[in-house]
């Protein structure tokens, strides 16, 4: 059985209405897809539901729909998770907003720390943010999520922590022996993330002075791809949609 495709849309979606599909969406669906008229799309925008529509029309530069049935459906963790990643080089940081995503993250902000390598100027910021945005709705759609997280822009480590309001907050240390399951948790949370060089001691003592509380993922050293991922998944476990 062929899986209907999944489309985030950035706009109003209303029960019994016509829309036509943007050319870069059209040639995805047409060409990649290659749908035809009366298939199937699943359409959402964030509202909670997802849209089912039927191909109506297909030319070279627009597919036209019609959505015939509006669904509800909400696969969100019971536990928000607000997730401060210091940036990695590479396609690293691509990976954990990928995996965060489908992991149920609410809303990810990208830092800077002392021992961050990468460094780029603030038209490249926006840039990557938009990036790391489409990477996210990417992987919404192939999850099954009716919702985005929230791609903050990315500011420097010290004041995401100074200004962080989630009920329980988290840092990641190889210098405590605190372990997750020992900390009760509730509805909210923020975990800090750091580079591929650590975090510094400076760093997760002030983080300690904002009330986050380092906790430790074992004794091994893990990237910070592995560790970001992993984290998350204990959370959900103890406190999420995974227990």
């Amino acid at each position: 059985m062929t899986r209907t495709p999944r489309l985030y849309l950035e706009r109003a979606l209303h029960l019994h209405t016509h829309l036509i599909l943007e050319e870069q969406i059209s040639h995805r669906l047409n060409t990649v897809l290659r749908l035809e008229k009366d298939h199937t799309v699943c359409l959402f925008n964030g509202d909670g539901f997802e849209y089912l529509a039927t191909i109506t029309m297909v030319n070279r530069r627009a597919i036209h729909l019609e959505i015939t049935e509006k669904i509800e459906k909400n696969l969100e963790s019971p536990l928000f998770i607000h997730l401060g990643q210091v940036i990695s080089k590479g396609e690293k940081m691509d990976f954990v907003v990928q995996k965060a995503t489908e992991l149920g993250v609410q809303a990810i902000t990208p830092l800077f720390s002392e021992r961050c390598v990468v460094h780029v100027n603030a038209d490249r910021l926006e840039k990557k943010q938009d990036h790391w945005r489409k990477i996210a709705i990417h992987a919404a759609e192939q999850c099954g999520r009716t919702s985005i997280p929230i791609i903050h822009s990315p500011i420097p480590l010290m004041a995401w922590v100074f200004n962080a309001t989630e009920m329980h907050r988290l840092v990641l240390s190889l210098n405590t022996t605190q372990r997750l399951k020992k900390i009760p948790l509730s509805t909210s949370v923020a975990v800090l993330t750091g580079p591929e060089g650590g975090l510094t001691t400076a760093e997760i003592d002030f983080a300690t002075t904002q009330h986050f509380t380092p906790i430790t993922l074992g004794p091994r050293v893990l990237r910070t791809e592995t560790a970001a991922l992993t984290i998350l998944s204990l959370l959900q476990y103890q406190a999420g949609d995974l227990s």
